[in-house]
């Protein structure tokens, strides 16, 4: 079985081979400028952590304060079920799950997609954790990973049949960025990783060594 990093790569690799080199061109300039701005910059260690409040796709609310009961909490911000990347992120989580829960910690998932959209993520992936709806990007704004997509950027989404807006319920195609937080059960950050470049994510073997 590859890691995710090393799918990741090959993903990239493809994509290289077959999209065309002005759509390239244009998704890499607004990664770079996404990191030249620098916000968006996320939550680091020791910071605290906000509580929150989200639906669950199974219609349940989950609240952060009562999974802290349990122990600590991994949770990672994912673009939405439409990103490939994203979507090799969570199998990968989904591997490591077993793992996860011996060591006594509970794996959230966030996006800002729809109750509905999140349930098709979770059923596409056979998730089985954890994969909450955050319309408006609410919790994301809280952990300073929202940012607005630039216009050019949105018409090479719609180009391609990808229509944000429908998935988030929203027409202002804002995003999180990619992130990943380690919160201990007193609230406290002590492992984050929020790139701005979101074809990269860090290993869940990564974040479980934390544990």
């Amino acid at each position: 079985m590859n890691s995710l990093l090393e799918e990741i790569k090959s993903y990239k690799d493809q994509f290289k081979q077959n999209a065309p080199a002005e759509k390239q061109r244009l998704m890499a300039q607004a990664t770079q400028e996404l990191k030249d701005s620098g916000i968006a910059s996320g939550l680091t260690v020791v910071d605290q952590a906000p509580s929150f409040e989200l639906p669950h796709a199974d219609g349940t609310t989950v609240n952060l304060k009562t999974l802290h009961e349990n122990g600590p909490v991994i949770v990672t911000f994912y673009r939405d079920g439409w990103c490939p990347y994203c979507n090799l992120e969570l199998r990968a989580y989904l591997r490591e799950l077993a793992t996860i829960q011996e060591k006594g910690a509970t794996l959230v998932a966030i996006s800002p997609e729809t109750p509905d959209y999140s349930l098709s993520t979770k059923e596409k992936n056979e998730l089985d954790f954890y994969v909450l709806s955050d319309v408006d990007n609410i919790v994301a704004r809280q952990f300073d990973l929202d940012f607005d997509m630039p216009d050019y950027l949105i018409d090479i989404y719609k180009a391609s049949g990808l229509n944000v807006d429908a998935h988030n319920g929203k027409e202002d195609w804002q995003l999180p960025k990619p992130a990943t937080f380690f919160i201990q059960s007193d609230g406290t950050i002590s492992f984050s990783d929020v790139p701005a470049d979101y074809t990269e994510r860090v290993d869940p073997k990564t974040v479980i060594e934390k544990l």
